[in-house]
């Protein structure tokens, strides 16, 4: 996204130096500037690219309460229909590595729809699978288109809202990540019940399609250097002369410079970036715990418990409550602080300023998983066990919300390289630890083990504050050019 300056500037502008191409900008309430567009439009699109970031990650877990159901089925061991979430959401952190940065060449809803596409027609042979290793392969693909949402939907979000006004949005879009795995196994736990383990990838065939049908008909390009060059062609196309225009940041490279380049963008800022890595460390194993939970919640309240599948998959509220609490009253003051603390800064916006909340979720998270720990070690009533689940649910959302916010305004232009940046991490350790949780919980018990869990979600819990006070002078001693 062009600077605000340049957005706002008039629309064409002779060129500067030896450059004598007409420059083409957003004029002042531009009405095709994404972040001048109605309420309306910018919600439509948020709507749609929400609908894909929660069915992705609910597709991830919406077969897990029928893990046995599908082991006897198809012949195969709980581990390796296991797998087939494994590798969902292995390739759901993979695909932004690639489809964030062609968002950035192509465009956002070039690739939204092409990859919705691919990930809706998945679930037919994923629905028709007469093996594990076909489950799992398909999967495993269906995972990286699926994972077009939560590649480029920070950067879509940013491309249409100012700073100070879009933490508040980026929390309810932010909620599909977190709040599918929760919301999957509770429908999953029916459909698995009531019809049988193949419906759940029928059914979300359905869904799949009419968001992807509701994509192609009002999802609007919103990435500013698309627009502003499909503007330039049509100038150019429609000029009587050999006038020639250019727009602010265009790049002339070769094309295959610009690919090449941009699928390095990711890794670039993720292992360049001392607070990118750590915050994707921290947000790793949040999400590597959020995935063992609810990949263990049917041995936990099914067999420990005697709840039946239906029950389990309600339990799923607890954590979902949780995330819906945090994104209602916490998540909106991100952007209360951000401005006041930018007033108090003489009107200078800095990126730290979005951390302090993060603190918050950095006293619940550890809390909330020794307190579920050992209420199931010593099989303690189920409502107050499933309330530390509350607790944990507040906190991933808000310390989510601040870092992912972070990335953003830090590196703007590129968020959905940035976001990527953080995904690929989170997603290759989230998707891997739920294969080995059972091994450790055999070994030591639920106590022990989830507390394994909590004293890592611990030691990482003063980062955010850390960052707040020195991140500022980190950034400047690791800046990189982009």
């Amino acid at each position: 996204m062009p600077d605000e300056s340049n957005e706002t500037s008039p629309l064409l502008e002779n060129g500067h130096g030896d450059d004598e191409r007409k420059l083409v900008k957003f004029e002042e309430g531009d009405k095709e500037n994404p972040r001048c567009w109605p309420k309306s439009r910018k919600m439509t699109n948020v709507g749609i690219i929400a609908l894909m970031a929660i069915l992705s990650p609910l597709a991830s877990s919406m077969f897990t309460p029928g893990i046995d159901q599908i082991a006897e089925d198809l012949g195969a061991t709980q581990e390796e229909v296991i797998g087939a979430t494994t590798g969902f959401v292995v390739f759901l952190g993979l695909g932004p590595l690639i489809l964030a940065p062609l968002s950035e060449t192509f465009g956002r809803r070039k690739l939204y729809i092409i990859c919705f596409t691919f990930f809706t027609l998945l679930q037919i042979p994923t629905a028709l699978s007469p093996n594990v290793a076909t489950l799992v392969a398909v999967r495993t693909i269906s995972g990286f288109f699926g994972s077009v949402g939560i590649a480029n939907g920070g950067g879509t979000i940013s491309d249409m809202f100012k700073p100070e006004e879009r933490a508040g949005i980026f929390g309810w879009y932010l909620l599909g990540p977190l709040l599918g795995p929760t919301l999957g196994p509770l429908f999953g736990g029916l459909i698995v019940e009531y019809l049988s383990w193949r419906w759940v990838f029928w059914i979300l065939l359905i869904v799949c399609a009419v968001n992807t049908a509701l994509g192609y008909l009002f999802l609007k390009e919103s990435y500013a250097p698309v627009i502003l060059e499909a503007r330039r062609e049509a100038y150019e196309a429609s000029s009587d002369s050999n006038t020639k225009f250019k727009f602010d940041g265009q790049d002339d490279r070769p094309f295959q410079t610009k690919i090449v380049e941009s699928m390095q963008r990711p890794l670039r800022i993720l292992f360049t970036q001392p607070i990118v890595l750590t915050m994707a460390i921290y947000q790793a194993i949040l999400f590597g715990t959020n995935y063992t939970l609810f990949t263990n919640f049917q041995d936990i309240w099914g067999d420990g418990y005697g709840f039946s599948t239906t029950k389990v998959g309600l339990l799923y509220l607890g954590p979902g409550l949780g995330f819906l609490a945090a994104v209602w009253f916490i998540v909106p003051k991100i952007d209360t602080i951000y401005n006041r603390l930018t007033k108090r800064n003489n009107g200078e916006a800095k990126p730290e300023y979005r951390l302090p909340l993060a603190n918050i979720g950095s006293v619940f998270i550890p809390i909330g998983l020794f307190w579920f720990a050992w209420c199931v070690e010593y099989h303690v009533h189920w409502f107050p066990t499933i309330l530390s689940t509350f607790f944990f649910g507040i906190g991933q959302i808000t310390v989510f919300n601040t870092v992912q916010n972070y990335y953003i305004d830090s590196f703007s232009k590129y968020a959905a390289s940035a976001i990527a940046a953080g995904a690929v991490f989170r997603s290759l350790v989230g998707g891997t630890i739920p294969l080995f949780a059972p091994a450790l919980f055999d070994r030591v018990g639920y106590g022990w083990g989830f507390s394994v869990f909590a004293f890592t979600s611990l030691a990482l819990s003063p980062s955010p504050l850390l960052f707040f006070y020195f991140g500022e002078r980190v950034r400047k001693r690791f800046a990189i050019e982009l």
